[in-house]
């Protein structure tokens, strides 16, 4: 069904899947798998799947992308998806985007909803996959894992020293949580589990759910004669920074978590704290970052999102007490497998008139391979304004 590389205006390579197909949906990007290509093309789909190098496509390359004619666009969390492009998409009949992503900061969805066009997100995949790497990222910043694979990569290691490395235990300490959502409470649950650690956290409503697990498992630990977890909800999120040993953020951006992590925030953490963001980067003051770095040198952070992103503020990737990896929280191949078909099922579903899945954080149905997808879209994110 594919019909190999073709160029088109303004050079951009693209690859084609059933050229036939009666509706034109467009990726962005090359995406993971091969099972979002099926269930398109088998939908009598003609998908076109740019093949450009370039990492960031810009809003000129999309709309010779889109062309003339285009019913849904599938695309990425770096794109600028605003007036132009919806607009550009509107005027080529089209009336589905999909982020391949579960967050949609780079959509206007106002401007979406002005031309009637559907925007889809991916959540319910990424949950375990995110938290486990918010996990990861709290080890090796505790234990300095990266530091000092480092000075053994570099031949700097002549023998055991009492004092080599030396980092925390987390056996028994307090882990806190600003954002007690799916992804939150997975990481919370994680750590508590994993470490017997104690919990606090943060949220504007309260996690029953989390709440009943900390409850239970205190009660599990008390019965095998081990010392129960204890647990609190915090009243404010400088709480949660004053009292924990390690803070993983896993809040929504926006206005009132913009630099929610400030200059002021950080001076009341322990000095020998952890600090992970695996949600977005902006949440974090970047700049009052590196001069806590710079004056801590035992406080120690873990990001896989930055404030500039792709980019660091200045002097953060020299600084040995961070831990830095380019936002690879969803990248399991399971979970970019699946965001890549639900990205697609959101467009499919529109194109096809499909109504809402009535619960977007349950998509196990759309993500069994052995059985047809259900005949809805995923999550869409403005549904109920484009009724």
């Amino acid at each position: 069904m594919r019909r190999g590389i073709r160029a088109m205006a303004k050079s951009l390579a693209i690859e084609v899947w059933n050229p036939s197909g009666k509706h034109r949906v467009v990726s962005t990007k090359p995406m993971p798998g091969t099972r979002w290509i099926n269930l398109l093309t088998l939908a009598d789909c003609r998908l076109e799947i740019c093949m450009e190098k370039k990492t960031i496509l810009s809003v000129e390359d999309i709309q010779a992308l889109i062309g003339n004619k285009c019913d849904g666009v599938i695309g990425q969390l770096t794109e600028d998806w605003g007036e132009t492009l919806f607009g550009c998409l509107r005027s080529a009949g089209g009336s589905a985007y999909s982020n391949m992503a579960v967050g949609y900061n780079n959509v206007d969805v106002n401007a979406a909803n002005k031309y009637g066009v559907a925007v889809g997100n991916t959540p319910g995949v990424l949950t375990e996959t995110t938290a486990e790497l918010a996990v990861a990222l709290s080890v090796a910043a505790a234990r300095r894992i990266v530091e000092a694979d480092q000075f053994m990569r570099a031949g700097l290691y002549d023998g055991w020293l009492p004092h080599l490395f030396v980092g925390n235990l987390l056996k028994g300490q307090t882990v806190g949580i600003i954002g007690a959502g799916r992804i939150g409470s997975a990481y919370a649950r994680m750590m508590v589990e994993g470490f017997k650690m104690n919990l606090i956290y943060y949220d504007l409503y309260q996690s029953v759910r989390l709440e009943k697990f900390l409850t239970a498992y205190g009660g599990f630990l008390k019965s095998q004669g081990e010392t129960p977890i204890t647990w609190k909800r915090a009243p404010t999120a400088e709480d949660v920074l004053r009292e924990a040993d390690v803070v993983s953020l896993h809040p929504v951006l926006d206005k009132t978590t913009y630099h929610l992590i400030n200059k002021d925030r950080l001076s009341i953490m322990k000095e020998e704290a952890v600090l992970v963001n695996a949600s977005r980067g902006p949440v974090i003051d970047e700049v009052a970052l590196v001069d806590h770095l710079k004056a801590n040198p035992m406080f120690r952070v873990g990001l896989d999102v930055f404030e500039d992103e792709p980019y660091m503020k200045p002097g953060l990737a020299e600084q040995n007490n961070a831990i830095v990896v380019p936002h690879i929280a969803s990248a399991s191949k399971w979970t970019r497998e699946g965001m890549a078909t639900l990205a697609a099922l959101n467009v499919l579903g529109k194109i096809k008139g499909y109504p809402l899945w009535p619960d977007a954080n349950r998509v196990e149905s759309f993500l069994d391979e052995n059985s047809a997808p259900p005949a809805a879209c995923p999550s869409i994110v403005n549904g109920k304004a484009l009724v």
